[in-house]
């Protein structure tokens, strides 16, 4: 069940990415600029103190589904996760003539909207045609920020080869 409030807040934004684009510009600055502190106060304890209020400002915004390898910069601040299939890098052969979805048809192709506000993001719209690596699933249900800190969101599991390899 999605509230209202969700919904109108999600509207909000959508219409508005390059303020979101900002804000996730200053939040990874400070991320890094406090990351020396959070290193030697522990990740797992930040952890703690962070994943609420992430989740929840992600959750109602952008309908985070905590994969943990957060890529809504890179994404036309929308999240690749929503899309039924979790396609990360664009969509299926499946967008049907109207934009929308072809498993969920009352529901807009999360790829079209991604392209769409990627155009109104001068910092980070290109990144939109970045290919990303697989969801890491081992890393669901942890904070992004603690992970990209510590990395973890760029590490490979087991025999995958890295996207800059194939490419």
């Amino acid at each position: 069940c999605v509230r209202p409030e969700s919904t109108a807040m999600k509207e909000f934004f959508r219409r508005r990415p390059q303020l979101l684009e900002k804000a996730y510009q200053l939040t990874e600055r400070a991320a890094w600029a406090l990351n020396p502190w959070i290193e030697k106060a522990g990740y797992a304890r930040i952890e703690r103190l962070i994943r609420g209020p992430e989740d929840a400002a992600k959750g109602l915004i952008f309908g985070c589904q905590r994969c943990g390898q957060c890529v809504l910069h890179s994404t036309g601040m929308t999240c690749p996760m929503n899309c039924p299939k979790n396609l990360r890098n664009g969509p299926c052969g499946g967008v049907r003539p109207n934009g929308h979805c072809e498993v969920k048809p009352q529901m807009r192709c999360v790829w079209v909207v991604a392209y769409e506000t990627s155009q109104a993001m001068p910092i980070y719209g290109h990144e939109l045609h970045d290919i990303q690596p697989p969801v890491d699933r081992r890393l669901q249900d942890t904070s992004a920020w603690i992970n990209m800190l510590t990395k973890m969101d760029k590490q490979l599991p087991a025999g995958w080869i890295p996207v800059e390899e194939v490419v």
